[in-house]
This record gives C-alpha cells, structure tokens and sequence, in this order.
C-alpha cells in the first residue's frame, strides 16, 4: 500500500515545471527499499526446492 502511495506521489510531482529534486530522489529510493522488502518477502514465503 506504501508503494502504491510513493507511486502516485512520485508521478504527480514529475511533470511538475520546478520538483524538489532532492525529495523526489528521497521518495525514489525509499519506493526501492520498499519493493527490496516485499521481494524478499516473497521470496522467503516460495520453497526453496519444489516438493
């Protein structure tokens, strides 16, 4: 639900004329370590080997 949330704010300020680079790049990267987290979720919740 984060990421979808840093996903909208994220497009709304890019076309803006003059965005506030440095809390873009913030919003940029804590959506990265977001998408980090849930991959490795994801992959702790998928066995290893098939059974």
């Amino acid at each position: 639900m984060e990421h979808a949330d840093l996903d909208a704010l994220i497009d709304r300020c890019a076309p803006d004329a003059a965005p506030d680079e440095l809390a873009l790049r913030r919003l940029k990267k804590r959506r990265l370590v977001l998408r980090d987290a849930m991959d490795r979720l994801e992959r702790e919740l998928l066995p290893q080997e098939p059974a």
